[in-house]
């Protein structure tokens, strides 16, 4: 198992709250990570398409994956924070959606400015699509990066 298996693994246990809406990651790279999320009843809203809370956890869990491969060598000394999100809805979605996460700088880069000033904040953006390949929503996370307390 490579160490990008090993977080795609740690990951979908370790965040409670994206297991229970049934986010399912798919890949884990160096500054990337994509997820899925299956419609269903619960994750629906009042004109039966995905809930945007839903959404948002997907883009976050997604988000959350190119963070920790993107800090591969280092993640589980790190302490990755949300600190904000933005979230643009572009088209009613139906069905399996898939969120594919980007790092706005290299695993390297990122690493570098965390030796130097013990810390980084960065951004990933989040493209989420549906079966058909069409983007329904637009996001962008903001992550903090620390030494674990």
């Amino acid at each position: 198992m490579n160490p990008y298996e090993m977080i795609k693994a740690h990951l979908g246990t370790a965040v409670p709250f994206a297991n229970h809406v049934g986010v399912k990651l798919l890949e884990v790279g160096d500054g990337v990570g994509s997820a899925e999320l299956e419609q269903r009843k619960e994750v629906s809203n009042h004109i039966d398409s995905m809930h945007a809370g839903a959404m948002f956890t997907l883009g976050e869990a997604a988000s959350g994956a190119a963070v920790a491969g993107a800090l591969a060598p280092v993640i589980l000394e790190m302490r990755p924070v949300a600190a904000t999100g933005h979230i643009a809805f572009k088209k009613v979605a139906i069905g399996t959606l898939t969120a594919f996460a980007k790092t706005s700088a290299s695993g390297a880069d990122l690493m570098a400015t965390i030796k130097e000033a013990g810390k980084v904040a960065f951004d990933v953006t989040v493209d989420i699509q549906d079966s058909a390949g069409d983007t329904v929503v637009e996001m962008t996370v903001n992550w903090y990066v620390s030494a674990k307390r």
